[in-house]
């Protein structure tokens, strides 16, 4: 019987001690399990029998009560992959692994995304897991570094193909023999000739097949290095036997294969660097981005001006910024006065003009004044980093379409060799009886044509250069499952202010006179709704004085109640008044006028009384209607939800052609409207600002947050436009199609390759060399066209 096991785990989401107790409780009733929950440290010590129950059994149970276990999530960057079989094996060994509770190796950014209980397992854990399968594991370093490493790696394979292209030249040209009965010279066709240029070829530069092969079936699995190591070491020791005949036989004329095992090996040599150089241009839109940002910054230090890298910003810094130099990191102005160009954040092409207090986005330019500002996010936490994060993650993740490639990849290898010993078989009894030759040459040419590496690129190449396009023209993909699933949507909601509208509302009428004017600007000022913002800057602007509130309650979707120097302040709809029984039913003719005309009329209400209206209306983005037009020709139902009433809401929905309108929706009811929706069968996005529609967003089948690119907008959804331009809405729609065609194209291509190409080999209608180059060529095929998604006209 096996030893009781003690974990010990980090669990998130407890309150109080009755949180405590009823974890403790519930893991204490199951089998052979005694734990201690300590809401202090947050931290669960269990001691259990794991014959009997499992860590993910335990784990599982905790999340079941609606806590979370506490995870860390880490990035590595795999070395030694060479095949879909490799980062299959990896990803499905990680899995398996106590306290993993997701791993992703992607074989095209040659990476792993690990989410890990830290109690169970370290990164040390999780690495040695990898190098004893056979590879090698490092934090994933810096892009610039990663840039470099990719450099030097092209170089060396550029060498080795070169060296192993001038000994297999001559190989080749004894083929010429065979294939057109050339004359060349008696040299060429010695096979102690062949010998001295193969050997070299196989051994030396075809090592690195033999290592990969030796660790992988030393592990249990089977990769690319197996196949390519069993066709050309058939090959070449077939010819050595061969050879070895002729010093008993001089005049026997030895069937020589060392031709075909070189050039497979130049062939797989020379798919491989055409493969790593394609893949080093997908991650271009990452490359751009990092190129973006500032290298140097001029800081203030002890009162003197300090040119310093980047990197040794710390947040509390005062830097200096001169007109036509790059903003360095987020902060904010200090002193002087600017205008500063963020179009490459925020899509906005005409400077904002930024003065003390006023903030600033890191790698935006500033034009023309020179100012001090401080800075309050560096590094990893700016504005620009969360972008090039959110990139990368989509880059390194998984679209679902991949499974199906993924499941295949990890049997690919062991089928293809049972293939190829059968064909050998079937050859040597039933085609050709006897004649080793005929059956070996057709096993051999079934090993190289089989190829698992294009299986393993076609999804995630694809993703690469997709979410890199999108990201180039501000728009940002969360995940390569967000935009997969993009192009499925057939159903649109936008909300209306921030998105539809411009959200700076202007106060159009006031029918009241300054000293209620006073008593509003004071009750709103403690509201942060633009509507407040408008009514706030208007009363600035006429130079009304604006007091502090004694009182003030926000009462969401109805309008603000509060006390100003003791008078009762009431600003907002209809209910609002009906509740607080203000008669406003004389003023409905002139209410409906407002609103008809596309204004939010608020009533006021001083003390018990009706005093007037303040009616405020927020423009239409100029690019609105045109955006609305385009998803509609993309065959999307377009709806506009808003807190508005449903004169005002139907005014505006018809500048910009909605015909579908959901209006008076409280923001606590908006999620409930998008599953109303999707329960008519549609698949719906839900456009909002990120941040008070997140729960829509979060229940929509995709969110997308229209915003400055904000940590908060990023985080709430599943996809983030930059800026305020509607028009980018059916731009990813158009990507996210462009994607998932490119996708199937390849799917397409790597098991039509694979199915035809196996049988005509095991058929004998192909020569090894011919099946080797078809192979090479395969992966470098599906590189090729994902990065045709780079011309996709947006």
């Amino acid at each position: 019987m096996e030893e009781s096991k003690n974990i010990t785990v980090g669990v998130t989401g407890m309150t109080c001690a009755a949180c405590s107790n009823r974890i403790e409780k519930v893991l204490n009733k199951m089998e052979s399990v005694e734990a201690q929950v300590n809401l202090t440290t947050e931290k669960a010590s269990v001691s259990f029998n794991p014959e009997a129950v499992s860590v993910h059994d335990i784990t599982s149970k905790i999340e079941k009560l609606g806590y979370g276990v506490q995870m860390d999530k880490v990035e590595f960057d795999v070395v030694g992959m060479t095949c879909a079989a490799c980062s299959t094996r990896i990803e499905k060994v990680l899995n398996k692994q106590a306290g993993v509770k997701q791993a992703n190796v992607n074989l095209a950014t040659e990476s792993a995304a690990i989410e890990f209980n830290p109690s169970l397992l370290s990164e040390a854990d999780l690495i040695d897991k990898i190098q004893k399968l056979g590879y090698d594991a490092k934090r994933k370093t810096d892009k610039s570094d990663k840039q470099t490493e990719k450099e030097e790696q092209l170089q060396k394979m550029k060498q080795k193909l070169m060296i192993s292209a001038i000994l297999a030249l001559p190989l080749f040209v004894t083929m010429l023999v065979h294939l057109a009965g050339v004359k060349i010279p008696e040299i060429f066709m010695n096979p102690w000739f062949q010998l001295v240029l193969a050997t070299p070829v196989q051994f030396i530069i075809g090592w690195q097949f033999y290592v990969g092969a030796y660790k992988n079936l030393r592990n249990g699995g089977a990769n690319m290095d197996v196949l390519v190591a069993l066709g050309t070491s058939a090959a070449y020791f077939y010819s050595l036997y061969e050879s070895f005949k002729t010093i008993g036989d001089p005049a026997y004329m030895p069937h020589l294969y060392f031709e075909t095992s070189a050039i497979l090996i130049t062939l797989i040599l020379f798919g491989k660097y055409l493969e790593t150089s394609a893949k080093s241009r997908t991650t271009v839109a990452i490359s751009k981005l990092l190129n973006l940002q500032a290298k140097q910054a001029r800081v203030l230090r002890n009162g003197n001006e300090t040119m310093v890298p980047i990197e040794e910003v710390v947040v509390g810094d005062h830097l200096v910024v001169k007109p036509g130099e790059k903003i360095p990191v987020d902060g904010f102005v200090v002193k002087g006065r600017t205008s500063v160009d963020e179009s490459m954040i925020t899509g906005e092409s005409i400077p904002i003009e930024k003065d003390i207090n006023a903030t600033v986005i890191g790698s935006t330019i500033n034009k023309n004044g020179t100012i001090e500002m401080e800075a309050t996010k560096v590094g990893k936490d700016t504005a620009l980093a969360s972008i090039i994060k959110v990139v990368e993650d989509a880059q390194g993740s998984k679209a679902p379409i991949q499974r199906l490639a993924d499941v295949i990849s990890g049997y690919f290898v062991p089928i293809v060799v049972g293939i190829a010993v059968l064909t050998f078989v079937i050859w040597i009894i039933f085609v050709t009886p006897g004649d080793f030759e005929a059956a070996l040459v057709t096993a051999i040419a079934v090993l190289v044509i089989a190829c698992p590496c294009a299986l393993g690129l076609a999804t995630p190449t694809s993703i690469m250069v997709g979410s890199g396009r999108a990201a180039e023209n501000g728009i940002l993909f969360k995940g390569g499952e967000h935009l997969e699933r993009t192009h499925q949507l057939n159903a649109i909601v936008l909300d209306k202010t921030g998105t539809i509208t411009k959200g700076k509302p202007e106060v159009t009428h006031f029918t009241a006179d300054d000293q209620v004017l006073s008593l509003v600007a004071s009750a709103e000022k403690s509201s942060e709704h633009p509507l407040a913002e408008a009514i706030v800057a208007y009363a600035t602007e006429k130079g009304i004085a604006i007091d502090e509130t004694d009182e003030f309650q926000a009462i969401p979707g109805h309008g603000i109640l509060a006390n100003v120097a003791g008078i009762h302040v009431l600003v907002g709809t209809r209910k609002l008044m009906n509740d607080h029984n203000i008669t406003v039913t004389d003023i409905e003719e002139e209410l409906i006028e407002y609103e008809t005309n596309g204004n939010t009329a608020m009533l006021i209400a001083v003390d018990g009384e009706y005093r007037g209206i303040v009616a405020v209306a927020d423009t239409v983005k100029e690019t609105a209607a045109e955006a609305i037009k385009e998803m509609q020709n993309q065959g999307l139902k377009v709806y506009m939800l808003t807190g508005d009433n449903e004169r005002t809401a139907k005014a505006i929905a018809k500048q910009v052609g909605i015909d579908h309108v959901i209006a008076q929706v409280l923001p606590e009811q908006k999620a409930d409207k998008i599953k109303e929706i999707q329960l008519l069968g549609k698949k719906v996005a839900m456009v909002g600002d990120g941040v008070n529609d997140a729960p829509a967003l979060a229940v929509a089948d995709i969110g997308i947050a229209i915003g400055t690119g904000t940590e908060v907008a990023i985080e709430a959804a599943d996809v983030t436009i930059l800026g305020g331009e509607l028009l980018l809405i059916p731009k990813a729609i158009t990507i996210s199609k462009a994607t998932i065609k490119n996708i199937r194209q390849n799917l397409f291509w790597a098991f039509a390759y694979n199915s035809a190409g196996i049988p005509i080999a095991a058929l004998g209608l192909l020569a090894p060399w011919i099946a080797g180059a078809a192979m090479a060529f395969s992966s470098v095929s599906v590189v090729s066209n994902s990065l045709r998604l780079k011309r996709v006209k947006l």
